[in-house]
């Protein structure tokens, strides 16, 4: 029996939605989400991001609007925008205190990010782009089944577990049915400042073969960078240089390629 996908307020114009995945936790999912909306905002176009790791939500502190607070009334909610106008909801940005744990049931906390998408204000936006919890659970199996989800991009990182990770992730994206827009490496290697050297520091990558069994888009090996992990740390993630890697200039190409590919 095919699940009624949700449908958003009167206010609310979504014309794509991205979910952004990973099959553990650990691999810098976020700060990925962070520069996938980056990537579409610097595009020209109008986005959102619903951060849908309600247990563990951290987009707020990426943008540094964590001491921000959603506003609305008992019939809806308006997200708070960052300083380059992305438009943001989390749970952090609706409790009083951003380090009070959230200990709730998957009934709840699935009810939680189906009215992160119905009933926030989210006006006309080209992209939301979801922040998914790690992992193939319960919130996770939600946004799939009741929001209708346009692609997904998957989060990994280079170690041993990367086969698993990747093909979990797939395969609850296939049978979901929904496209995968492509795999982002995180932490695929430090290049030396000095001498320019690349080191394995998580070991040797294999998502080359991986993607290749798979069929898969690699949209980009990002790199261990530590202005951009401080840059997070500190609130200013729209501060990023990108320091050359190209992953703006690759993840549009894939967007555009996805674009044409659903029109």
């Amino acid at each position: 029996m095919e699940i009624r996908k949700e449908r958003t307020n009167d206010s609310t114009n979504i014309k794509k939605v991205i979910a952004v995945m990973s099959g553990k936790g650990g691999v810098g999912k976020s700060s990925v989400t962070s520069l996938v909306a980056m990537a579409l905002k610097k595009q020209g176009y109008k986005v959102g991001i619903m951060d849908a790791d309600i247990t563990g939500p951290s987009i707020p502190k990426i943008f540094g609007i964590n001491n921000q607070r959603a506003t609305g009334d008992e019939k809806s909610i308006n997200p708070v925008e960052t300083k380059n106008g992305i438009k943001v909801i989390s749970l952090n940005l609706l409790i009083k205190d951003e380090d009070s744990p959230v200990i709730w049931r998957g009934p709840l906390l699935g009810s939680t990010v189906k009215q992160f998408y119905t009933d926030v204000n989210w006006g006309d936006l080209d992209y939301l782009v979801i922040d998914l919890p790690p992992g193939t659970g319960d919130v996770s199996l939600t946004i799939m089944q009741s929001i209708p989800v346009d692609g997904l991009v998957v989060v990994t990182a280079p170690q041993d577990l990367v086969t698993l990770i990747v093909k979990k992730s797939i395969n609850m994206a296939n049978m979901m049915h929904i496209p995968v827009l492509g795999v982002i490496e995180n932490m695929s290697y430090y290049e030396c400042p000095d001498c320019g050297k690349r080191h394995n520091i998580f070991g040797k990558s294999n998502l080359d073969k991986v993607a290749e069994e798979m069929d898969l888009d690699i949209i980009h090996k990002l790199p261990i960078d530590s202005q951009f992990v401080e840059l997070c740390d500190e609130g200013k993630v729209e501060l990023y240089p990108e320091m050359g890697f190209g992953i703006f200039d690759d993840l549009n190409e894939k967007v555009k390629k996805f674009i044409a590919e659903k029109k």
